[in-house]
């Protein structure tokens, strides 16, 4: 038995909470930008994947117009940080409503790392930093899809089994429903099976 819920009769807000309660775990895109008058801007956004990987790029959804998507609108550039478990609490501060002139680095104390290729600094603390170019934007409602071309990527050494990010190291958080975290608990190792026709030849 299931119980059934049609999007067009919920109100917006109902269904969300629905979705994000099971679309789960979500990985999250915890995002640098910079403002028209120099202030940075850090905040976790949850509806967050890889959209393409050649040419690579990254998209994440703002649900809103948060200071975020007003950023990369007017600077063009971005930098997605990794979100590892043991800055849970600095990444769950970020996510407060600090006006614009106040940047979320400083509320959370967080250490600003310059950038390579992009304006807007990485988060120091966060092993893994993705440097963006803005592609494009589409909405939907009051949401707006952030797709950002990578042009440099950041990996810490003590992550890196040779070049290999090793996800033991890196220790993401997810996004789950309500105000629900996920770590990563057990990985399971299982190498897709290749398809072989049973035709003679």
């Amino acid at each position: 038995m299931r119980k059934d819920f049609d999007p067009a009769q919920l109100a917006p807000n109902a269904f969300y909470h629905l979705m994000t309660a099971t679309v789960v775990p979500r990985p999250i895109a915890w995002v640098s930008s910079i403002s028209r008058d120099g202030v940075d801007n850090l905040a976790p956004h949850s509806f967050f994947t890889v959209a393409s990987a050649a040419p690579a790029v990254l998209q994440f959804t703002s649900v809103g117009r948060k200071d975020t998507l007003r950023n990369v609108e007017a600077t063009r550039q971005f930098v997605v940080n990794l979100a590892p478990e043991p800055l849970f609490e600095q990444i769950n501060a970020t996510g407060a409503d600090f006006p614009p002139e106040l940047s979320e680095f400083d509320e959370a104390g967080l250490t600003r790392e310059p950038s390579l290729k992009v304006r807007p600094p990485r988060v120091a603390e966060s092993p893994v930093a993705f440097e963006c170019e803005l592609h494009s934007t589409v909405g939907f409602g009051r949401s707006t899809v952030v797709f950002g071309r990578v042009v440099h990527l950041a990996v810490a050494e003590n992550v890196l089994d040779g070049d290999h990010p090793l996800i033991e190291r890196l220790r993401p958080l997810s996004r789950l429903g309500r105000d629900e975290w996920g770590t990563l608990g057990e990985v399971k190792d299982l190498a897709r099976p290749a398809y072989k026709s049973s035709g003679a030849l």
